[in-house]
């Protein structure tokens, strides 16, 4: 299931920056067009060369009737007719954003990406790495299912906070990457208990220690830290155990996964306990 669920508030108010943008170039005739005054009867076929400001018009009505694949394709049109002009360059972001909205992610990046590649000093050009990341970010699945869409999201949204550190879309971009990290942790959790439901203890291990090494911040440390107590505890390697349980009670005492971790333990006659041999202890002193 995809992480969409309302369009972005932050990729709306780029688009109608760009938009407005292009009208003031226009000048009145376009701004007519756009705010509905062309009229219907005054469309030409699709592929017949018009003015920029016809084609602007046309792709506006398309967009107030939510038809967004219809409005990219006009977008595209500007491209094709009118090549080296600046309104060809807005098009183009505009294109992108309509696929954006059309579902149609790969359109959406592609654009974005050519426009980077061709006006990557324009003023407009950190919209087009935002439009990138939310287009990757919104094809996240569930858990279940490869995640290469979300590696590829996080590194876009870490690209956008980077490269645009004082804009909307960092700030936009940084809310997005935490639940990205989240949705990375949740995969190496589901995965590391069916390792521990099977037996596969030292599998489980390495699931539950890269959720603990990598993704400390996201919401799936705690349980990560009890499973690790089940799984060395399940091994034999009682100072492992004792160790995860320890760091889990220090940063999570009120939480069920720490009951858990403090039972089984005390249930054996052990306690929750520091091994300062441990990696947990390294790592503990470090992230956490």
């Amino acid at each position: 299931m995809a992480y969409r669920r309302n369009i972005s508030a932050t990729a709306w108010r780029g688009m109608l920056l760009v938009l407005t943008l292009s009208v003031g170039l226009a000048g009145c005739d376009t701004l007519n067009n756009l705010t509905g005054k062309a009229r219907d009867d005054d469309k030409p076929p699709e592929y017949v060369e018009r003015p920029v400001s016809q084609i602007y018009g046309d792709a506006w009505k398309k967009i107030r009737n939510e038809d967004w694949m219809g409005a990219a394709k006009q977008f595209d049109e500007v491209e094709r007719q009118h090549p080296y002009s600046i309104w060809a360059r807005r098009a183009m972001l505009m294109s992108a954003f309509c696929y954006y909205r059309a579902n149609h992610y790969t359109e959406a990046i592609s654009t974005a990406d050519s426009y980077i590649q061709l006006h990557p000093g324009s003023k407009e050009v950190a919209y087009a790495f935002y439009l990138k990341a939310v287009s990757l970010y919104e094809q996240i699945v569930d858990v279940g299912r490869d995640q290469s869409n979300t590696e590829g999201a996080l590194t876009a949204l870490q690209d956008v906070v980077q490269r645009f550190p004082d804009t909307e879309y960092a700030r936009d971009a940084t809310l997005k990457i935490d639940l990205t990290l989240d949705h990375l942790a949740g995969k190496e959790m589901a995965v590391g208990r069916y390792y521990l439901n099977a037996g596969d203890y030292i599998g489980a291990i390495n699931r539950f220690r890269t959720v603990v090494e990598q993704y400390q911040r996201t919401s799936q440390i705690a349980e990560a830290l009890e499973r690790l107590t089940e799984a060395y505890y399940a091994l034999g390697i009682y100072n492992e155990a004792k160790s995860a349980a320890a760091v889990l009670g220090a940063n999570y005492p009120g939480s069920p996964w720490y009951q858990d971790a403090y039972r089984l333990l005390t249930e054996h006659g052990m306690k929750p306990e520091m091994d300062d041999r441990s990696w947990l202890s390294k790592t503990f002193g470090r992230i956490l």
